[in-house]
């Protein structure tokens, strides 16, 4: 009997198990000019181009992509872009960049293994257009899913901001219109009654909808059926505002007196529709509603799908303004936005040698993958379609 607790094979030299050094990986990423009505952003800036190119990476642009957010081609091409007129070419590229997702008809023009980094809008995706990446054995992240250190959104966030703010200024704009406007100005002035604005959701469209309404002098009100968000909301506040659950009778109460009301309700499908026909009648003569939850179907009865062209209605003498996508119209403050949040995500995905490895090491970044090499990795839009979908978890790891 042995005294000793090793085994004859424990008590071998073993084999020192070292590190794997990560590999850097050289990055050939095509930005196509978008397609998609009214819009008007891009991912990448100038300067952005410049900070990939400047790292060894390559960035084929089509000529014209960023016209429409302020940005010429001689910008890019200074910036170390190659430019070209050739859409397939850039629809060629490993990696794409768009803001919207790609139509079937860039679709086609993918790659098979092609990586796409992209917004997603389940709302208004089809299970073709799944079904379509699939067969393409696309690897796609969604704008929308990848989470930061803190475990937040940050390019939803980002553009929420966004909308929050233009939201008030926007308001601030039809109130004086011409044809319209009542021509009160958005604010305080002495011996005048502060412009009242009720704002119904208490996220971060609320909260930046609120920043700026109190930045101009107004006097708001805050509604919403989590007390938690507005305890946040009035914490972060400089100064303590009116909130309040949305209850019929206290919600009509402010709608009747207020110049303004802004609709920043989000739902989990379907935005809830807070506010009825009849609320909207007890309104005042040209009062303003900006409904900014239209994206999701609208938090009031009575909104309509507007474009920015044509952006508002009046009903029950209420001016309306429904315009989905509201970040667009800001193209180029929208684009300076997710170029900050895309830029740094490329960077380290080329630091950590390549899409598989940066989705292992980093948990925020696999999280905004959707497809992996064509499977389905995401259960929402798995029950949405109707489609069998796998863990990432169990694919990567």
């Amino acid at each position: 009997m042995s005294l000793t607790p090793f085994t004859k094979q424990q008590l071998l030299p073993q084999e020192e198990k070292l590190e794997v050094a990560r590999h850097k990986s050289e990055l050939f990423i095509g930005v196509p000019k978008e397609t998609s009505y009214q819009e008007r952003r891009i991912c990448l800036t100038p300067d952005a181009v410049y900070s990939l190119t400047s790292h060894g990476h390559r960035v084929l642009m089509e000529a014209g992509a960023g016209l429409e957010a302020g940005y010429c081609d001689k910008e890019y091409s200074e910036a170390g872009a190659e430019m070209t007129a050739d859409t397939k070419k850039v629809f060629g590229c490993p990696i794409i960049l768009k803001v919207e997702p790609p139509t079937q008809d860039e679709i086609d023009m993918l790659k098979p293994e092609t990586i796409l980094i992209s917004a997603i809008q389940i709302k208004t995706r089809k299970k073709e257009y799944f079904e379509a990446l699939s067969k393409k054995k696309v690897t796609a992240l969604a704008f929308e899913y990848i989470k930061d250190e803190d475990g937040s959104y940050p390019a939803v966030k980002s553009l929420s901001e966004i909308a929050g703010t233009a939201s008030v200024l926007i308001a601030s704009e039809l109130m004086t219109h011409n044809d319209f406007g009542k021509g009160l100005l958005f604010g305080n002035i002495t011996g005048v009654p502060p412009t009242d604005v009720v704002i119904l959701g208490a996220g971060t469209v609320g909260e930046y909808a609120a920043r700026t309404a109190l930045g101009l002098g107004a006097k708001i009100k805050i509604f919403d059926n989590s007390i938690t968000k507005l305890r946040r909301l009035q914490n972060s506040l400089t100064e303590r505002v009116f909130t309040s659950t949305i209850t019929p009778k206290a919600l009509l109460k402010a709608l009747r007196r207020c110049d303004v009301a802004i609709g920043a309700m989000r739902g989990k499908e379907r935005c809830p529709v807070v506010v009825s026909e009849t609320m909207v009648e007890h309104m005042k003569r040209g009062a303003v509603i900006v409904d900014v939850s239209i994206d999701t179907g609208g938090c009031f009865e009575t909104s309509e799908i507007t474009t920015h062209e044509k952006p508002t209605f009046i009903k029950h003498n209420v001016i309306h303004y429904c315009v989905p996508n509201i970040p667009s119209r800001y193209s180029k403050t929208a684009t300076l936005s997710i170029s900050n949040i895309i830029t740094p995500s490329l960077l380290s995905i080329a630091e950590d040698g390549g899409i598989e490895s940066a989705i292992r090491r980093n948990q925020g970044l696999k999280h905004g993958v959707y497809l992996y090499h064509g499977i389905l990795t995401n259960k929402v839009i798995g029950e949405w379609f109707n489609m069998p979908d796998n863990d990432i978890n169990l694919i990567v790891f």
